[in-house]
């Protein structure tokens, strides 16, 4: 039996879902190796030059414990912490920062690759993956 309010309804979703951008939502699982990579090469966004890396300490002091190591192939800037051991261990870590603490975040809303080795995985999860279900 035809109903109307169904028919409204479902061409009201339809005409909606045009409206929802596809999300993406990145989840990591595993665990620490404790090999230090993640320590030794870190990016920061919105730092492209050594001034800027001045002024990001001077604004967060905690930052001193970073340096700048390099610069990728791309001419982005690689840092380290000073209080990374050989061994790949925090010579401080009753003390390290709340990002390490955290880090990596189970999950987080932008792309995210982790160094090779690393105990930890990054899934990509689709809104797709979602219909599925």
């Amino acid at each position: 039996m035809f109903n109307p309010v169904k028919l409204i309804k479902s061409l009201w979703w339809e005409y909606l879902s045009y409206f929802v951008p596809e999300k993406m939502e990145y989840e990591i699982t595993g665990e620490c190796k404790k090999c230090g990579k993640c320590c030794n090469y870190m990016y920061s966004f919105d730092t492209y030059t050594e001034k800027e890396f001045k002024i990001m300490q001077f604004l967060y002091p905690a930052y001193k414990r970073f340096y700048i190591k390099g610069k990728d192939e791309f001419g982005n800037f690689i840092f380290a912490c000073k209080y990374v051991t050989k061994e790949g261990l925090c010579s401080v870590y009753e003390k390290r920062l709340p990002m390490c603490k955290k880090y990596p975040m189970k999950k987080i809303p932008y792309p995210a690759d982790l160094h090779e080795g690393c105990g930890f995985t990054v899934h990509k999860k689709k809104f797709s993956d979602y219909l599925k279900k």
